[in-house]
């Protein structure tokens, strides 16, 4: 039997669930739910039995942390492919379907977004299993989940008649954009409406055929896309200017609306798209105050509230129906009715130009991680932990010098034409200018605190000579 091949698509900046997620390390890289992040549920979802290796889709700035979530897990993507820039679902669709098509025109794919929950994975499984038999059979199939009330941020698949032979799966008759509450309503009344789950599973000869048909400058442009792509690494680059060139549109309006070849897979998986605050509050287990509390959080007189903090010490006292998210560089508070209103406090501190729109003080590195610790006039401190076998790249600075204190480990340090090894108590100063590299070769990870010292401290300052991980 044909393995399904998972497409796993990990764009998005999640912005509705900032501070936790910034557009450098968003929603489904976090552990929002459990102890894995949304990316790492989402590939172990679809492994195992029936399913081949995945193909993960992201952008450039998230490659090596996607890489390291998938490291920790056990599994090894088929490929790891960079898009240039966004083009919503279809292209993305598009580009991995022609990849796999090389090898199978008629592979089985998957595709799937990164960031939903899904509490009832064995239901969902067994759903793959008659959706792929009417994939086999030539339709393009999606996944309709089960209303849970008259949502208005989803949109509405209304199943036709059942398919000929094939249990539990049935022919689109329409797709309904995301209706007013009274209209939803009246779906939930009428029973045989689905919220659009934005999960299809096709042949991809049957998506590429229907693609042709309905989007050809799309797929002319996905496949030069794919002729022109490079390697990087362990990475699929799409070529830059024949993927600009790609119409930015979803698989749904693209072709779902458009295919006779629709099919429906009504389930109940237990599945949320958790697109804010306040959905992640209702699928979280709570306290007998109706409150979820994460973190070092303290409370009293706290009812129906989301309380979650991964820096200081949060105290709350005397609030209901409250949503406070504090991080080690932000607070925020609103209520839980105002949720879907983060996005637009994101764009005001990106307007003014804060980082803390973009990055977290705490910023993952193919070598492992920083995070800034102080800064001021003509000064800047960080913790730098490199792991074991990460290596810096061979780089020097125009504008400020550095001095390194090893807190724990060893460093291997090159410093000019000095080749030093330092351990913990240990110090070395880099003037400005001097070439040098951190590595760390030995067992233990590194941790040093680097403090910089100059007239300009920011992250582009750095003349880049040699790099392991194929870095500009």
């Amino acid at each position: 039997m044909r393995a399904i091949v998972p497409v796993i698509l990990s764009g998005g900046s999640g912005t509705r669930l900032w501070p936790f997620s910034r557009s450098l390390y968003p929603k489904q890289l976090q552990a929002l739910y459990s102890e894995r992040s949304m990316l790492q549920e989402t590939a172990l979802r679809v492994s195992g039995d029936g399913f081949a290796d995945p193909v993960i889709i992201c952008n450039n700035e998230h490659r090596f942390i996607i890489a390291e979530h998938m490291l920790e897990i056990g599994i090894s993507p088929r490929t790891i492919m960079l898009e240039p820039v966004g083009r919503n679902t279809a292209p993305a669709a598009a580009v991995a379907a022609l990849l796999l098509a090389e090898q199978d025109p008629d592979a089985l794919m998957l595709l799937l977004p990164s960031d939903h929950l899904v509490t009832l994975p064995d239901v969902f499984i067994r759903a793959c299993e008659s959706a792929r038999k009417a994939a086999v059979a030539g339709n393009l199939v999606t996944f309709g989940i089960q209303p849970r009330g008259p949502e208005t941020g989803y949109g509405y698949i209304q199943q036709g008649i059942p398919l000929v032979d094939i249990e539990d799966v049935f022919s689109v008759a329409r797709f309904v954009e995301k209706p007013d509450e009274q209209t939803a309503q009246s779906y939930l009344d009428i029973g045989g409406y689905s919220w659009n789950s934005g999960m299809f599973l096709f042949k991809v000869s049957t998506f590429l055929a229907e693609l042709e048909r309905l989007q050809t400058d799309m797929l002319v442009a996905c496949r030069e896309a794919i002729s022109k792509a490079s390697s990087d690494l362990d990475f699929m680059r799409l070529d830059k200017n024949s993927f600009e060139q790609v119409p930015a549109n979803s698989i749904d309006y693209a072709v779902m609306e458009h295919t006779d070849k629709a099919a429906i897979v009504p389930v109940d998986i237990g599945w949320n798209d958790v697109g804010s605050w306040s959905e992640l509050w209702h699928v979280s287990e709570k306290d007998n105050d109706g409150n979820v509390c994460q973190g070092d959080v303290v409370s009293m007189d706290v009812h129906n509230s989301y309380i979650r903090t991964s820096g200081p010490l949060t105290a709350v006292i005397g609030v209901r129906d409250l949503i406070v998210v504090a991080t080690d560089d932000a607070i925020l508070v609103l209520p839980q009715d105002r949720a879907q209103d983060v996005k637009g406090i994101v764009d005001l501190v990106n307007e003014q130009g804060r980082e803390e729109g973009e990055n977290h003080r705490l910023v993952y590195r193919p070598w492992g991680w920083y995070q800034s610790i102080d800064s001021g006039d003509g000064f800047q401190a960080k913790q730098l932990m490199v792991k074991t076998g990460g290596v810096l790249s061979l780089q020097s600075h125009q504008h400020r010098a550095e001095h390194w204190v090893v807190v724990s480990g060893r460093a291997r340090i090159t410093r000019g034409e000095e080749i030093l090894e330092l351990e913990a108590n240990q110090s070395t100063y880099i003037p400005q200018g001097t070439k040098h590299r951190l590595e760390n070769p030995f067992l233990e990870p590194l941790r040093i605190i680097e403090v910089q010292s100059g007239s300009y401290l920011g992250e582009d300052d750095i003349d880049r000579f040699e790099d392991l991980y194929g870095r500009e």
